[in-house]
């Protein structure tokens, strides 16, 4: 768990939740939008709770989509997407209609049910299947649930990227992993025992 993990904050939410599960792990952890400080960091940790296209927008802003593709694609820095986190690594959404950064060839989707059983947003403890071997899935059985809260989710177009998958109404991808690019649509902070050794296991890369 050495180095430096940077939270960053790019105005949507659910920052403090993340930053105290990482100090309950002993991480050497800050929350900043500040480009150079995100550039140093050996992790970065991207959360998000919102509107995609809004998302966008405000890193566009700050001036951090060139700073967070050079840490992604060029320094190949590992980076955790939550939520819509996760989202925005994407090539596009429905949410807004608006392009993500594009690091995963995969689209964002409303839910789309016609059993009025599931409900969007999809909210509350579920299972997740594991896909492959991972360690972010270390220690993490297929028994172990997490908190999901989305309206959203991955229609991904290459399987390989696929770390979790979930089943609500029909099995759609819940989490993703590309060399070191992983993203959970799930909230590790708020899933207790399970999201704590998930995030340790990022921390431990």
């Amino acid at each position: 768990m050495n180095g430096k993990t940077v939270i960053v904050d790019y105005g949507m939410g659910n920052l403090h939740s993340v930053y105290k599960k990482l100090l309950r792990l002993k991480a050497n952890v800050a929350v900043s939008s500040d480009k150079i400080v995100i550039s140093a960091a050996d992790k970065l940790v991207l959360p998000g709770v919102g509107h995609f296209a809004k998302a966008m927008h405000n890193i566009d802003e700050l001036g951090l989509k060139d700073v967070l593709n050079n840490f992604v694609l060029i320094q190949k820095k590992p980076i955790l997407g939550i939520c819509l986190g996760m989202q925005i690594m994407a090539t596009n959404s429905e949410e807004g209609n608006c392009s993500g950064f594009g690091w995963l060839d995969a689209n964002v989707v409303k839910f789309k049910h016609d059993n009025k059983k599931f409900r969007n947003p999809h909210m509350g403890w579920n299972n997740v299947q594991i896909k492959k071997n991972s360690i972010l899935m270390k220690d993490i059985s297929e028994m172990d649930e997490f908190y999901f809260v989305h309206s959203f989710h991955y229609l991904t177009n290459n399987q390989a990227d696929v770390l979790n998958e979930t089943e609500y109404g029909y099995t759609f991808c819940s989490a993703v992993e590309k060399e070191n690019i992983f993203g959970v649509q799930y909230h590790p902070e708020k899933s207790h025992e399970s999201g704590e050794r998930l995030l340790g296991n990022f921390l431990s890369i």
